[in-house]
């Protein structure tokens, strides 16, 4: 079993164009260009439904916003919302952390008399 190797786009619209052009022939254009079955299988699969434009390597890329319908654009909304709350709430668990450690602190100053108190916290 051969294993894949990364291709840029244009080797990729190259390998589905010769396995086209050569009656469907995947072993051939396994050994041929040196990658999987899978690989080959999907490229020609994606070139025969989407032309050149479905070899694009699409990860890590949002779909525009202006090709969202209602519920992705929601859905994307909530998802972002959640994630900024989730962010404000350990902002201010670490800030109410750190105003314990500085209460602490400022309490035993018999101890720590070279470490000052953290005086930049944001006021509530």
């Amino acid at each position: 079993m051969t294993k894949g190797r990364k291709t840029t786009y244009v080797e990729r619209i190259e390998i589905a164009q010769w396995t086209i052009a050569h009656d469907m022939d995947y072993q051939g254009a396994i050994k041929h260009f040196g990658v999987s079955y899978g690989q080959v299988y999907s490229w020609v699969k994606k070139f025969r439904e989407s032309g050149e434009e479905g070899l694009t390597d699409r990860r890590g890329q949002r779909k525009p916003e202006s090709t969202l319908d209602e519920n992705e654009r929601l859905k994307l909304e909530n998802k972002e919302s959640k994630a900024r709350i989730d962010y404000l709430e350990t902002k201010i668990a670490l800030l109410k952390k750190l105003q314990d450690v500085e209460r602490r602190s400022a309490g035993n100053d018999t101890d720590s008399t070279n470490i000052l108190p953290f005086t930049n916290s944001p006021k509530k």
